[in-house]
């Protein structure tokens, strides 16, 4: 199966200047600035030699994947910037980074408000709702599965937090790879989706660099974290 490679883009991001909750979180961008339907391709049909191919990739996780693959996935079926916490260390806490959690609680806004849309149009079955073979182990979604929003918003804040701190961009964006990579594990997503969500999540990336008022926050949100690494 063709796999896509994700659009690697090096930027600078935003962080917002309150303590406002995730609640009052309110997306940089949204579908109206970037139209997922006109930069993907469509999904594959759910009866295409594809799909069948990665029902069967998605049955094979299910047989062969460990407890411990299971609970670190179901621990990433979490959006937010602190799943990052086993690469960026002790100090990498909600409570020490006010300006840093807001900032990232808009990136995580950011991706419903680009992605949700295009599932909406395209409307793709995840595994489970096609076969009752199908065991995830997260929790269900009816939401479509093209693209992976897990995928899309872990490739975003891979990205942006590799940015600010270029001194752990390995370790970063390699689990960024494995949070993607857990909703396949998970049993949730085909591994398109998730090929799809790290492209949507560079495209999203790459606009909002291009954003002064996401810069600005970025720089907020990059000092108040390099202070509490002591960086």
């Amino acid at each position: 199966m063709k796999r896509y490679a994700s659009l690697a883009a090096g930027l600078l991001l935003l962080v917002v200047g309150s303590t406002a909750r995730a609640e009052d979180a309110k997306p940089f961008i949204t579908n109206k600035d970037v139209d997922l339907t006109m930069i993907l391709p469509p999904p594959p049909a759910n009866d295409s030699a594809e799909t069948k191919a990665e029902f069967g990739e998605v049955l094979t996780m299910q047989v062969t994947r460990t407890p411990e693959m299971e609970a670190r996935a179901i621990a990433d079926a979490e959006e937010n910037v602190w799943r990052f916490a086993d690469v960026m260390g002790p100090n990498f806490n909600k409570d020490k980074l006010p300006k840093f959690s807001a900032f990232f609680d808009r990136v995580v806004e950011t991706e419903g408000a680009v992605v949700d849309p295009a599932k909406d149009v395209w409307k793709r079955p995840r595994p489970h709702q096609l076969s009752d073979l199908v065991k995830p182990v997260v929790k269900l979604s009816s939401s479509g599965s093209w693209p992976s929003g897990h995928a899309t918003v872990g490739t975003m804040m891979g990205i942006i937090l590799s940015d600010m701190v270029p001194e752990r961009r390995a370790q970063i964006m390699a689990r960024a790879a494995e949070f993607a990579h857990n909703r396949i594990v998970g049993g949730i997503h085909y591994p398109s989706d998730v090929e799809m969500g790290k492209i949507s999540g560079s495209v999203i990336a790459a606009v909002l660099l291009n954003r002064d008022d996401f810069k600005v926050e970025y720089e907020v949100a990059r000092a108040e974290l390099r202070s509490d690494l002591g960086m």
